[in-house]
């Protein structure tokens, strides 16, 4: 913790010549309590417990204290929303999707998992999300409207899910999303009167999901991990499914056959650490909601310091208020 104003601390020391002035005025009106006739109240007086007349004070001298270190302006280090930042969700919803090794499907546990970052993500992070099989497709452009995301989840059945898995094409049209968005802020900074920064690093944030192997596209994966990290984009990838993995095949009469879709971790790890991003292999649903709900509540967030200032001041008031409510209830009270 750090202390924007650290020399109002210096009154602090106050605080235990306080505590010394309170005792010392209690033991003198101990001496003179002899002189005080209505035995009464004395009795009152006698049956309490004499530790109950130092709990308001202190109370006082703590509610002091938080004052005191509200005034020098505490921060404490943090992750805070990073003004103009933008996710990228890139979803697989190849026929290898419907595999039920993941439950309810992989498809099913990934849409649930994408709700989950829409829950945790910061209010003004732009999210927009690309759908890929075997063409890649902008499902819905990047908004502060998250709702308007989640309803895009609800026709995925809109998007053809034929062909393969192109990866490297998918991440490609995920960079020309990302740098659509910081070129449109940049328009807008420089015709507001105010001007701004207008973009920077690290502002796009890709998070990609599949689970299979690249069989489709004109890019390879690697070369679309290329453009990412030309473009200071880092991809967080998740691989989700196992090796048991299976969808049913085209056998006639009714496709009884089956055909395994074991997920590419190499590939998918690959494609984080060429961008600098994270990789995680989700062979479960919970893994995958984990991993959803962490990247959720840290990417577009950056590290700084917050004032907790409001954070001191509630705890003097509530103090104080404790302080006035043990006063009120324990003191003697007159015939």
């Amino acid at each position: 913790m750090t202390f924007e104003r650290p020399w109002a601390l210096a009154a602090l020391l106050a605080l235990p010549l306080l505590a010394w002035l309170y005792v010392r005025l209690q033991r003198g009106r101990a001496r003179y309590a002899v002189t005080f006739t209505n035995l009464a109240v004395l009795r009152e007086v006698a049956r309490g417990r004499a530790w109950r007349r130092y709990v308001p004070p202190v109370l006082v001298l703590l509610a002091l204290a938080a004052l005191v270190g509200g005034f020098a302006r505490p921060h404490v280090r943090g992750l805070v929303p990073q003004d103009r930042a933008t996710v990228v969700l890139v979803l697989d919803v190849s026929r290898s999707m419907e595999a039920r090794d993941v439950k309810p499907t992989r498809l099913g546990a990934a849409k649930r998992a994408i709700r989950l970052f829409l829950d945790r993500a910061p209010d003004r992070l732009r999210i927009g999300m690309v759908v890929f099989a075997g063409v890649p497709q902008v499902a819905a452009p990047p908004t502060t409207d998250h709702e308007q995301v989640s309803v895009s989840l609800d026709h995925l059945g809109d998007y053809a899910t034929f062909g393969g898995t192109a990866i490297g094409d998918a991440l490609s049209m995920a960079v020309d999303v990302g740098r659509e968005t910081i070129e449109r802020d940049r328009s807008d900074a420089e015709a507001a009167p105010a001007g701004g920064d207008g973009g920077g690093s690290n502002l796009v944030s890709i998070l990609f999901l599949s689970d299979g192997a690249q069989r489709e596209g004109v890019l390879q994966p690697l070369e679309g991990a290329l453009l990412a990290k030309e473009a200071s984009m880092p991809v967080y990838t998740v691989a989700l499914g196992t090796r048991s993995g299976t969808v049913r095949g085209g056998g006639f009469p009714f496709g009884s056959d089956r055909i395994s879709v074991p997920p590419d971790p190499v590939t998918l790890r690959a494609i984080a650490e060429t961008t600098g991003g994270e990789f995680t292999e989700a062979r479960d649903a919970e893994t995958l909601d984990d991993a959803y709900e962490k990247l959720g509540s840290n990417i577009g967030r950056k590290s700084a310091d917050k004032e907790v200032t409001y954070a001191f001041l509630l705890a003097a008031a509530g103090l104080l208020l404790g302080a006035g409510a043990l006063a009120a209830r324990w003191s003697p009270r007159l015939p």
